[in-house]
């Protein structure tokens, strides 16, 4: 055999076995033993090499597996060779265990096996044990096809097959992935396979040589490199050939160093294509880095495999290449990491062809938050240092500019176009010209990369947002130049205590700077001061003066009204209130104008008043704004008029009650009294009505208004939310019903709006009818004086009892006028204020008698259908404010019925309840 060791080893078993006979002298003695020893050698060097790859491990599993099956007939023998099996294992100076334990195997068979049977060189025949012939022997070739059956289990418990020498060719699955392998395989990690025999000549195969290792050595750089050699060949982008002529460990080894060659030549693929995006390109210029990183080590590979393959000596075992210190198995353990950088790049680049701005951040930061393995993290905190320079670079434009610097529309803030592309209703509260603020950037979401909070990314969107209305809409680029030269600074990844510092101090000094713009420049606060005097009537005297002026003109049709005459009466009542004290620039804003007319309306139906506001204050005071004003005026104004028109009524009775009404018979007297009685009750209604919108509505919200302007860090979000809210609680608890749908426009609920009209219409109605039997007292006082003036006159001329029954029956102004508002159809320029018109048997008899106690008549019906309906619809209404939730309206119910004089009834719910058709 050639090695010294054996021949010692045999030489002193043969002296042991053979011990010198009797008489036998010295030269027969070892000739003797050298036969002996000639025999032994020949025995070993006859003997088969084993078909099975030594694995330790495997012949140990077998033992053990032999042990259980015979621990029933020997247990104490087979608990004893379980406790020496691993001592032998860990004993360091025994190199060839395998083979002590497979002789140990082979003789404990030997007692099973006819001794006699043996030949006379000691060793068992080829297929001669059962154990030998079994289906998963490694020991046994197919003489059919020249090949180990066991090929055919691989994970077989008799161990690996030993490849076969030249002659005979292994399994083509030996060199490549199966079908499973290529199941299981990554998505990214392209196929590893062998040349494929049915694809080359088979004689050119059986003439190949086999590559020793210190040949894949030298080849191995250029393969990490995804270059082909002689050896190693790629035969596409995703597929490398192995030498089918080769061990199992070393195509196991050579498939773990493919692995980063292939993905090499994916990611250099990778960073030569194009991407239409800022983070996109910074992430192929990280992988490039990286790349780089990767083919230094593999020069520094190469420099150690030329060094390692000069100092081979040939005659050594493997060529001496165990000694030299580079073996395929190290390159290995040296490519390990890299090969795993390569992996997650190769993952990176796989999620960026779907990805991309802060959604690939995301995805990268993913890995460093959330992986398990410290060198993952590592490795994706040194990538995201690279790709999110981009992102930082627009992140600074942004909160330092105001400046939107995205071309590809990879950042969270985005410019929407500016046509409405009809995907949605528009909101009515956002007119074209008042959308700077709201409509010009968007946030998404989506686009937040995991490396800021939501909470942060809204600052930075904020301050962005707000730099841009400066510059552009409030006209002080001056100030955003200067803050940016000031306050600029570079941003990176990594610096996460910089970075919020700056974000916190951007914000504060840019918070501040457009609220004082709004306040001092632009007097937004003066405004809405304006707004609450003029059309919320806090400016008392000035609307009593203003509605004094314009009473005469407004009671004629709306069509003669005229637009000079109602801007005179304006300029008139400012002039004689208050208000000509105010700023020069808000009375200029303040105008009179008509709404659109329709048939039958007064002027008091079309008058409106209008405070007008332009850019940049119009982004508080939007146009939905401005209309929710001009509905609280309109209301206010109409319940206005009610209290001056039952006030001026009132006076009319009070003076007169001292004059022409003291005069007036026992049956007028009656009626008086109860007209009196329900013209105060209706100015007591009026009166707390106003009370309750003009202070325990309007100021209260108010005062809200003004503390959530005025605390500290308030932003014009926060102005404008503000805003919402103060108007929304105005029309809601103002009996306005809710506020105005952002998406059709109108109202979802009017029904205290109705109630309140007809309401109010009722008083104007009542009003009239009172107003006609103030006509017919003074008619009828004027026709007794006229009366006792000619009975007197006829005494004086001897004209003593005449009768004047024709002059009493001569008609009157006065008796005109009552006999006019009790048929307004008589005169065409009168309007018809009230819903409720004289019977036809009234008027009817009213006509034919033309008597005044027929007009009397006529007027108590009216006045007490009026007085009845006027009470109905307040019982009705003081139903529905008992059941409120809101307590200030509850108590606006409590205290129009203090004294119970009212029966509310909840009418309202009776009515849902009821189905349709009842």
């Amino acid at each position: 055999m050639g090695d010294q060791r054996v021949d010692n080893a045999l030489t002193a078993l043969v002296e042991i076995l053979l011990p010198s006979l009797d008489n036998e002298d010295a030269a027969s003695l070892d000739e003797r033993r050298d036969d002996a020893l000639a025999l032994a050698k020949d025995i070993l060097d006859s003997h088969p090499k084993s078909a099975v790859v030594p694995d330790v491990n495997q012949i140990a599993d077998v033992i053990k597996r032999k042990l259980q099956l015979n621990r029933d007939r020997d247990s104490e023998k087979a608990d004893r060779v379980s406790n020496l099996l691993p001592r032998l294992l860990e004993q360091p100076v025994l190199n060839h265990k395998w083979a002590i334990l497979s002789l140990l195997n082979e003789l404990a068979d030997v007692d099973s096996v006819d001794a006699s049977s043996l030949p006379l060189n000691g060793h068992r025949p080829r297929g001669g044990s059962p154990h030998d012939r079994g289906a998963g022997s490694f020991n046994t070739f197919s003489q059919e096809q020249g090949r180990p059956r066991a090929s055919e289990n691989p994970f077989s418990t008799n161990g690996l097959p030993q490849m076969p020498t030249r002659e005979t060719h292994p399994s083509r699955d030996r060199g490549t992935l199966g079908d499973a392998g290529r199941r299981n395989r990554s998505r990214n990690e392209p196929a590893v396979t062998a040349p494929d025999l049915h694809e080359e000549d088979e004689s050119e195969v059986m003439n190949m040589t086999k590559p020793t290792e210190t040949t894949l050595l030298h080849d191995l750089p250029f393969t990490l490199q995804g270059l082909s050699t002689t050896y190693l060949p790629f035969s596409s982008r995703s597929t490398l050939k192995l030498p089918p002529s080769l061990p199992l460990p070393v195509i196991s080894l050579l498939h773990t160093l493919a692995e980063p060659s292939l993905l090499y030549r994916v990611l250099s693929d990778f960073v030569e294509s194009r991407d239409e995006g800022l983070v996109g390109q910074s992430l192929r210029s990280a992988i490039w880095m990286e790349l780089r990183s990767y083919l230094g080590l593999i020069a520094t590979l190469e420099g150690e495999i030329r060094r390692a393959i000069a100092t081979i000596n040939p005659d050594e075992p493997r060529g001496g290449i165990g000694k030299a210190g580079v073996t395929l198995k190290r390159c290995v353990v040296w490519t390990r990491e890299a090969a795993m950088g390569l992996r997650l790049m190769s993952l990176m680049a796989e999620e960026a062809k779907s990805r991309k701005g802060g959604q690939l951040i995301t995805m990268i930061h993913s890995f460093s938050s959330s992986h398990g393995d410290p060198f993952v993290a590592a490795f994706a905190e040194r990538m995201l240092m690279k790709v999110t320079r981009p992102f930082y670079d627009m992140l600074r434009q942004w909160i330092y500019n105001g400046e939107l610097s995205d071309p590809y529309h990879e950042f969270f803030v985005h410019e929407p176009s500016p046509h409405h592309d009809g995907s949605g209703p528009i909101d009515p509260r956002r007119a074209p010209a008042t959308s700077v603020w709201e409509g010009k950037y968007k946030m998404e979401e989506n686009m937040i990369p995991s490396i800021i909070t939501e909470e942060f990314a809204r600052k930075v969107f904020l301050i962005g947002k707000s730099l841009n209305f400066i510059r552009y809409s409030c006209g002080d680029s001056t100030w955003v130049g200067a803050y940016c030269k000031d306050a600029s600074r570079e941003l990176h990844y990594g610096d996460t205590a910089t970075l919020e510092t700056s974000i916190d101090k951007a914000y504060k000094t840019t918070m501040a700077r457009l609220i004082d713009l709004m306040d001092n420049k632009f007097q937004l606060f003066e405004h809405l001061r304006a707004l609450k005097k003029y059309l919320l009537l806090g400016q008392g005297d000035f609307i009593a003066l203003l509605m004094e002026s314009l009473a005469s003109n407004l009671d004629r049709p709306a069509g003669s009204q005229q637009r000079h005459t109602l801007t005179a009466q304006l300029e008139y009542a400012i002039r004689g209130s208050n208000a000509q004290y105010d700023s020069p620039e808000v009375l200029r804003r303040l105008d009179a104008r008509l709404l659109d007319l329709s048939h039958g309306e007064t002027g008091w139906d079309v008058f409106t008043l209008e405070y007008k506001v332009d850019a940049p204050v119009d982004v508080v005071i939007t146009a939905w704004a401005s209309k929710e004003y001009l509905v609280v005026f309109n209301f206010l104004w109409r319940i206005k008029r009610v209290e001056f028109a039952l006030g001026s009524t009132w006076r009319r009775c009070m003076t007169g009650a001292r004059g022409v009404l003291a005069t007036i018979d026992d049956s007028q007297s009656k009626d008086w009294k109860h007209a009196r009685c329900c013209i105060a009750e209706m100015i007591h209604f009026v009166n707390q009505l106003q009370y309750y919108i003009l202070f325990e509505v309007i100021e209260a919200s108010w005062d809200q208004l003004q503390a959530a302007t005025t605390k500290p860090g308030a932003t014009l979000d926060d102005l404008i939310e503000a805003h919402t809210t103060y108007l929304k609680a105005i029309t809601h608890k103002g009996l306005l019903g809710s506020a105005r749908s952002s998406l059709t426009g109108s109202r979802e609920d009017s029904f205290f709006t109705s109630q309140l009209h007809h309401i109010l219409k009722a008083m104007l109605a009542y009003k009239d009818v009172v107003d006609g039997l103030y006509s017919f007292s003074v008619a009828e006082f004027t026709r007794r004086q006229e009366k006792k003036a000619r009975l007197e006159t006829g005494t004086a001329k001897g004209r003593r009892g005449l009768a004047d029954d024709d002059d009493l029956l001569s008609p009157s102004p006065n008796l005109a006028a009552a006999k006019t508002l009790l048929n307004p159809n008589l005169n065409s320029n009168s309007r018809a204020e009230s819903p409720f018109p004289i019977s036809t048997g009234a008027l009817a008899a009213t006509t034919a008698a033309d008597s005044t106690d027929a007009i009397l008549s006529a007027l108590r019906q009216r006045l007490g259908e009026l007085s009845r309906d006027f009470r109905t619809r307040v019982n009705v209404l003081l139903g529905d404010l008992m059941v409120q939730p809101d307590a200030d309206m509850k108590f606006l119910g409590m205290v129009m019925n203090f004294n119970d004089v009212y029966t509310p009834r909840k009418r309202r719910r009776e009515r849902a309840g009821k189905t349709p058709g009842t």
